[in-house]
């Protein structure tokens, strides 16, 4: 009976390449929601708060409606996002 030698190595770089897309595309989505928050929030009174829950928002929606306000019929998922008291959630 032949005994089959079996290779760690291609598993290894295998896991590597693979984990390296996932940080790209996971550093890739976090570049998008900040450059799309930054500008959402760009004329916002209070910039650290509106920069945190836009970004809470644009992370679970994978989106951010365009402008500084309204326009949130863009992305219905960040239009519909509520805070614990009921109201909008995302600015």
């Amino acid at each position: 009976m032949k005994t089959i030698k079996f290779s760690a190595a291609p598993l290894v770089l295998t896991l590597i390449f693979v984990t390296s897309l996932m940080v790209d595309t996971i550093v890739a989505g976090s570049e998008f929601c900040d450059t799309k928050c930054s500008v959402r929030c760009s004329k916002a009174g209070r910039q650290d708060r509106c920069l945190k829950y836009c970004g809470i928002c644009c992370e679970e929606c994978q989106c951010v409606p365009s402008g500084t306000s309204g326009n949130k019929d863009e992305c219905p998922c960040y239009r519909d996002k509520k805070n614990s008291k009921g109201k909008p959630k995302c600015p």
